[in-house]
């Protein structure tokens, strides 16, 4: 840090003074506020004095700088104090807290403020939205509740008049989760009365002077707070520092924000428009009774509370009361009875609506549904932003409860920080010179002492039958406590005429003197409150108002034990606050006031000299300096320093965890900074420990991709075992299968010999998708096998005509469903009787003719045909081949011959069609094509053609026309590649029968 910060500075750590003395202290500190340094460390304790200016010291910038850091990286800063309990919290997984303390008017509120928005801006950094709504909720509420719970003092614009301790929760990751806020004493008299020069509570000017003016309307409001008893006080204060329109627009926003619905809200004003009516209520006596002056203030207070108006009138003015036979009468107030119980219903429903409004907020921000074996630790940060030392010209029952509170905070601070310290260089055996300090203990007991205490006597003032004034209870404290030292009153020193008798008391507290003016004491003490106030707001028609009075419900014959006095409360609450401090690791900002006049130039030494003193901030520089800025014991610091050294990781072999932490410090060069104590290692300097921890992080990555690399090649190794028994599983698996099919198919096909079709009925089982080129091998061996046990019972006689129905099916598959495999193929079918029975005798003896006259030895094919010219006409003929000639033939003249072709005139040409030797000459292709009818069944007709190119059109439309007919088949082309004989020829023209 000093190298951080120039020497005109100062020291920015008061553990740096060349001597540790009052004066030099105090001149650092003027120094520092001076250069305008507000910030001042004594080792982890941040000293904070209030600069009454705004400084450019908060931005996103300088929050970055401090992210992460260490708290001597940086100059001394709120920030630093934050960042270093948020990463104890979440490297240690240790709750920690942040006390903030000092004397009203030192600046405390505003540092709880920086705290909270540093939390919220360095968590979250994935931008969760729940985890936003939790930080939003958390910020948010400082707003409200600084409305309802702040007002202004003589010292403090904005003085919080509760106290609030704020527990935030976080996740495993660091983010914030949620929250828990707990208020302490909330100063309710200031609701009907205030100092001169103060204020009431912010939140009843904020609606008077922000509120629209249609919300004042339906408040029956004015807008001038002067118009109204408990604001009138305050009315000509003037804040420098606040705006009540703008606040009263931003609290608006901040309580929906939070949650609360518009209902919520209505009450809300409502409740605080009724308290104002209140205090202009005025009572006067007819004579016989008392009355209330103006009466539609009541109205409006009974329609503001949903309530009835003849209630609300009888509840100001009577007291039902039971007596002890269980008698119930009404008892009039006269009218000073009135106005009490008016300001005290007053103040107790502003307390109540306080009270309300933080538990609402602690709804919404509670952590739900949270299971540590799911969501992991849940450590938590507090923030204790409570009420100051108070001393005032006239110091009440509020002022005696603040400044005891203040007592056990600071009793804490000695516990923790002086005596707890000393005493564990102690335990642990460490050299060590004893500090002197003071120790408060003396005061609290005088305070808080069972039966002898303060609070006792008070308690037991409270208790006792009859009429017991304050002065009798000031007697009976000077009786009890007349030779405490830090006791004295005007009786036991009639020479102080500081103090009036009969009225004054002084505590000598560890901050000065405070002389309490026991005048109202034992009522607020008791905390009275008519309990027909109870039963007319828990019998209001508004679910809130029902809400804050659940104690309206019993009847007043009801015996209810006597509740406990606001002082035994508060003390309670106040030892149960610091119990659950001292749990935590504490952190502690020390706030301190310049000068009494808020002027941000002055520096008052005598002030701050008396602040500075009553702080311990001199004994806690001692005890720094002396001491050691890091103890931890020798397990915890090796696990977390151990791969720092070779000795240590990644176990050692030592005989204790503190030889394997002194190889560690020896190895670093440490040995002159630290001290050895019988289960702990103490570290003097944080440096030392900075150092350490940089190279931890050095080396966290290394090992991280180490523990990667190892980690990887496990996985790697078990997804290869994984895949090994995965393919040895398919490979047994697609045996098993192949297997399977094989015994299915042996299964299925054993007796095809001795089955009539040879298993053509047989289905063949799906083979696996390694079998399946195998399968069609199988099926084709199949089908040979099947088709040599039908062939071989073929006579050889009829092999000829099979072959040539196994070729017509290869070339006319497809082409058509019924082409005459089925009956015997004859080739003379002009000369079969069955086939032609009206001319087969005719065309028998034409063929003898023309046997005996062109010598042919046997007729191959003829079938009747039917022609197409070339205007597209048909013509019924018949066709003979012979081994020497084709035949064109008329049947209705008795087959005269048309025309002679021979046969060794034809050519195959390279168009894959038989032409005529002629035709090739003119280019002209004879095409023979067939065709069957259905009205002439059985019989082939052959078109016989001759077709040019040109004329395919042609050929297509007779095909078009064949279809309108109703044929089976239009003409096409016979295709005879395939065949290298003519006697195939023949057999593909009768495909048709």
């Amino acid at each position: 840090m000093a190298e951080l910060e120039g020497l005109e500075f100062g020291k920015s750590d008061f553990v740096l003074l060349d001597e540790v003395t009052m004066e030099q202290f105090m001149e650092n500190l003027r120094l520092r506020f001076e250069k305008g340094r507000i910030y001042t460390f004594i080792g982890e304790v941040v000293v904070s004095v209030n600069p009454y200016k705004q400084m450019d010291i908060y931005g996103k910038e300088v929050i970055e700088d401090y992210r992460g850091r260490e708290l001597y990286e940086n100059p001394p800063h709120l920030y630093a104090v934050a960042d270093a309990a948020y990463k104890a919290m979440k490297r240690r997984a240790k709750d920690t807290c942040i006390v903030i303390s000092g004397e009203s008017g030192a600046g405390k509120t505003e540092a709880s403020k920086y705290i909270m928005q540093y939390i919220a801006a360095i968590t979250n950094p994935s931008q969760r939205a729940e985890v936003e709504s939790v930080k939003n909720v958390l910020l948010k509420s400082n707003c409200v509740l600084e409305a309802f719970g702040n007002a202004k003092t003589n010292r403090n614009d904005n003085s919080s008049r509760f106290g609030k301790y704020m527990d935030i929760n976080f996740n495993f990751n660091g983010d914030p989760t949620g929250g828990h806020i707990n208020n302490y004493l909330l100063e309710k008299s200031r609701v009907v009365q205030q100092q001169e020069g103060e204020r009431n509570f912010h939140s009843f000017y904020q609606v008077l002077r922000g509120g629209s003016d249609e919300l004042l309307k339906s408040l029956y409001l004015q807008r001038d707070p002067a118009e109204y008893a408990y604001t009138s006080q305050g009315a000509s204060v003037t804040l420098a520092s606040n705006n009540d329109s703008l606040c009263h627009k931003a609290v608006m926003a901040a309580l929906k924000v939070i949650g609360f619905t518009a209902e919520e809200i209505s009450s809300i004003y409502k409740i605080l428009s009724t308290i104002l009516h209140l205090g202009s209520l005025q009572f006067t006596n007819d004579g016989e009774h008392v009355i209330i002056v103006g009466e539609d203030t009541v109205k409006h207070i009974s329609e503001l509370t949903s309530t009835e108006a003849e209630n609300a009138r009888k509840t100001l003015l009577y007291r039902t009361v039971a007596t002890g036979g269980g008698e119930v009468i009404e008892k009039g107030h006269n009218e000073k009875e009135a106005s009490y119980g008016r300001d005290a219903f007053a103040k107790a429903l502003y307390e109540r609506l306080f009270a309300w409004i933080v538990g609402r907020i602690n709804s919404v921000i509670e952590v739900k549904d949270y299971n540590p074996a799911l969501h992991g630790k849940n450590t938590v940060i507090g923030v204790l932003d409570i009420y100051g030392f108070e001393i005032f010209d006239n110091n009440s029952f509020e002022q005696f409860c603040i400044n005891y509170c203040n007592e056990k905070l600071q009793q804490l601070f000695i516990e923790l920080i002086l005596r707890q310290e000393q005493d564990e260089y102690q335990r642990e055996g460490i050299t060590w010179q004893h500090i002197e300090y003071f120790n408060n203990q003396i005061i609290v007991d005088l305070v808080e002492q069972p039966h002898k205490g303060i609070i006792s006597i008070l308690d037991e003032a409270c208790l006792t039958a009859g009429k017991v004034t304050d002065t009798v209870c000031l007697d009976s404290m000077n009786k009890k406590l007349g030779q405490h030292p830090h006791y004295t009153s005007r009786k036991l020193c009639p020479a102080d005429k500081t103090m009036e008798f009969n009225r004054d008391f002084r505590i000598r507290h560890y901050a000065g003197d405070v002389t309490y003016s026991v005048e109202g004491f034992l009522d607020k003490n008791k905390d009275p409150l008519f309990q027909d106030f109870k039963r007319l707001m828990y019998n209001s028609s508004d679910p809130v108002l029902k809400e804050m009075w659940p104690d309206g419900k019993m009847s007043i014959t009801e015996v209810t034990k006597r509740p406990l006095t606001a002082a035994t409360l508060f003390k309670n609450s106040i030892i149960a606050l610091v119990d659950k401090l001292a749990c935590k690791e504490p952190y502690y900002v020390r706030c301190i006031k310049p000068n009494e006049v808020k002027s941000s130039m002055l520096f008052d030494d005598g002030r701050c000299q008396h602040q500075v003193a009553y702080l311990g901030l001199l004994e806690n520089v001692r005890v720094r300096r002396a001491g050691f800025a890091y103890r931890q014991p020798y397990a915890r610091f090796l696990q977390r320093y151990k791969m720092t050294c070779e000795y240590t990781w990644p176990n050692h072999l030592m005989g204790s965890d503190q030889e394997a932490v002194e190889a560690i410090v020896n190895q670093h060069g440490f040995e002159d900074d630290v001290a050895y104590g019988h289960t702990k290692l103490f570290v003097r300097t944080p440096r030392t420990l900075f150092t350490l921890e940089q190279e931890r992080s050095a080396l966290i990555p290394i090992l991280v991709l180490f523990l990667q690399k190892v980690w990887r090649g496990a996985l790697a190794r078990m997804r290869c075992r994984k895949l090994r028994a995965i393919y040895t599983i398919m490979a047994y698996y697609k045996c098993y299968k192949v297997k399977a099919h094989f015994w299915e198919v042996e299964r299925r096909f054993t007796n095809v010999r001795n089955m009539a079709d040879y298993g053509k009925s047989v289905e063949w089982p799906t083979p696996p998708a390694a079998l399946v080129q195998f399968h069609r091998i199988t099926q084709h061996l199949y089908r040979r096998w099947w088709a040599r046990q039908l062939i071989k019972n073929i006579p050889p006689s009829d092999m000829a005509e099979v072959r040539a129905k196994v070729a017509a099916l290869s070339a006319l598959s497809g082409e058509r469903v019924d082409w005459g495999y089925s009956r015997a193929w004859e080739r003379d079918y002009l000369a079969n009787a069955k086939d032609s029975p009206l001319t087969s005798t005719n065309f028998v003896r034409i063929t003898k003719e023309l046997k005996n006259k062109d010598q042919y030895s046997q007729i191959l094919f003829s079938c009747s045909v039917r022609m197409l010219n070339w205007f597209n006409n048909t013509k019924d003929r018949a066709l003979l081949i012979t081994d020497k000639h084709i035949y064109r033939l008329e049947p209705k003249k008795h087959f005269k011959v048309q025309k002679r072709i021979p046969l060794d005139s034809m050519r195959y040409s390279e168009r894959g069609i038989w032409t005529h030797s002629a035709a090739l000459q003119s280019e002209l292709p004879f095409t023979i094509t067939y065709t069957h009818t259905l009205n002439l069944q059985f019989y082939p007709y052959l078109y016989v053609s001759h077709v040019s190119s040109g004329s395919k059109s042609r050929c297509l439309r007779e095909r078009r026309r064949d279809k309108r007919l109703g044929r089976t088949n239009c003409s096409i082309a016979l295709n005879l590649t395939k065949y290298v004989t003519l006697q195939y020829i023949f057999f593909m023209l009768q495909l048709s029968l």
